[in-house]
């Protein structure tokens, strides 16, 4: 039986879908964008601050589902601008540690979500 997760700490979906859904042992994250919670505001104007938003986004999700980025087997990056992908990628690698990290895809898109430049999403498993 799936379970709906959500949490105050991550920001609400702005359409038909849930944050994530837990199914049995594994975690299905909706892709973040760098929503800020707290305020509804979206976090622009740096692709690291924007990147960092969308993965505490990430976390608090995760907490909320009793799992950490450790338990994360897979996960999709989803970018404007390719070539901002070293920026991108400094501040994801400082959520993982480089022996376990998990597998990952980025690709390059026209456009995401409320036109933010990164979105990121997630599968992890307890």
């Amino acid at each position: 039986m799936k379970k709906i997760i959500n949490t105050p700490n991550a920001p609400a979906p702005i359409g038909p879908y849930n944050q994530a859904v837990l199914m049995k042992d594994t975690l299905y994250i909706s892709g973040q964008i760098p929503i800020d919670p707290s305020t509804g505001e979206l976090v622009q104007g740096d692709i690291q601050k924007e990147t960092k938003q969308s993965m505490e986004n990430l976390k608090a999700i995760l907490d909320t589902a009793g799992m950490t980025f450790e338990d994360v087997v897979k996960t999709s990056i989803f970018i404007k601008d390719m070539h901002q992908f070293a920026q991108i990628n400094e501040v994801y690698g400082a959520y993982f540690d480089a022996d376990t990290a998990p597998a990952r895809e980025t690709v390059e898109v026209a456009n995401l979500p409320k036109f933010v430049n990164v979105e990121i999403s997630m599968i992890a498993v307890k």
